[in-house]
């Protein structure tokens, strides 16, 4: 089956907002990358950016785009 771009582009979009629904009903985060920095999401819509130091350890930060 081929597809073009703007129907790919509208599959990946339903697809994108069905996994957040989903996330979002369960209580679940969703992690992803953005401007090349980590982000987790909350069930709530608050923001993290996810660090880790020189030696392994996790922080997450307040995210503003």
């Amino acid at each position: 089956m081929f597809v073009n771009r703007e129907q790919l582009q509208k599959v990946l979009k339903k697809a994108n907002q069905h996994a957040r629904k989903q996330a979002k009903e369960s209580g679940a985060s969703i992690y992803y990358i953005k401007n090349n920095r980590r982000v987790r999401e909350d069930a709530e819509g608050n923001k993290f950016e996810i660090i880790f130091d020189a030696s392994g350890k996790r922080q997450e930060f307040e995210y503003h785009e």
